[in-house]
Order: C-alpha cells, then sequence, then structure tokens
C-alpha cells in the first residue's frame, strides 16, 4: 500500500468535468510540486462537503477562505477511485485530516491512500464549492428523490403506474 500524504497543502479542491447528467467528480490536491488527482462519487461530494461544514462551524469562524479551488486540468491524470472517505479533527492543531482510500477488491486492502490535512479555511472553501457543484446537478424527483434526466425518468415510486416524469 503507498500512502501519499499531504500535511500542509497548497491547494485542497472540487471539480466536474463533463455536461450534468454525466459529470465525473474529481477531487484535487497540491502541495509544492505533488498533485494528486481522485475520481469521487457526487454522493462522497456531498457527505464530505455536509461534514466538513459541520465541523467549521463547530471550530469556530475561519479567517479569509482561499479563492483559487479551479482544477488543474492540463495533463489530467487521476490517480485513483475513491472508495471510502474517512474525517478526523485535531483539535491541537486546529487542522482536519482528510483521508481518501482507493477502491479494492473482494478481500483485498486499498492499493492507494492520500493523507490531507486541511486548515478550518481550506476546508470551510471546499464544502462551499462542492455544495454548489452537487446543487448544479439535476434536480431530484419529487417522488422518489432520484435525478429527473432530461430525458424522461421512470420513478419506482410510480411502479409502473404512471407515464414516465419529464
Amino acid at each position: 500500500m503507498s500512502d501519499l500524504i499531504f500535511d500542509q497543502p497548497d491547494r485542497f479542491t472540487v471539480g466536474v468535468i463533463g455536461e450534468v447528467g454525466s459529470r465525473l467528480f474529481l477531487l484535487q490536491v497540491r502541495q509544492g510540486r505533488s498533485l494528486l488527482t481522485v475520481k469521487v462519487e457526487k454522493l462522497q461530494v456531498a457527505s464530505l462537503a455536509t461534514y466538513l461544514a459541520r465541523v467549521v462551524k463547530a471550530m469556530g469562524r475561519p479567517a479569509h477562505l482561499p479563492e483559487q479551488l479551479d482544477l488543474e486540468v492540463d495533463d489530467l491524470v487521476i490517480d485513483f477511485s475513491v472508495g471510502e472517505v474517512n474525517v478526523a479533527l485535531d483539535e491541537e492543531r486546529d487542522r482536519i485530516t482528510v483521508l481518501l482510500e482507493a477502491i479494492a477488491g473482494a478481500d483485498e486492502e486499498p492499493t492507494d491512500r492520500a493523507l490531507i490535512t486541511v486548515t478550518k479555511e481550506q476546508a470551510g472553501a471546499f464544502a462551499i464549492k462542492a455544495t454548489t457543484l452537487v446543487e448544479a446537478g439535476r434536480p431530484p424527483c419529487p417522488l422518489c428523490a432520484l435525478p429527473l434526466d432530461p430525458r424522461g425518468h421512470d420513478c419506482p415510486r410510480t411502479n409502473g403506474f404512471r407515464a414516465p416524469i419529464t
């Protein structure tokens, strides 16, 4: 297993590539010359944003939030796909550590993982950007909460008795 450690990252951000309905969510961290880009699921991004927002609120008002949160897309290489996300709070250092573990096969340990320790300002900026990206997606169905597809939506709650929602 290889551990990638970012204990003082210059940038911690999230972004998307593609159109609504078929977007690829990417989490990216840079520390000096080291750049890590990982594929994450939309629900992982939403959950991480919600949790980080709660933690930052509990830690107290952050100072100035980072403004440069664009993905670095020149020669983009995805290092791994995230299977598990864990978060720990270091109250003594006033820092938050995010652990990203690669998707592992059955009965296997993840082959890659990244430990990213961020400030509350970086966490707050990430949470705001992530929430904005998630909310910019397809609206949820009022019956089942699954995303509405522009081509129509066969809602499982209608049990086949209604025309698809458009």
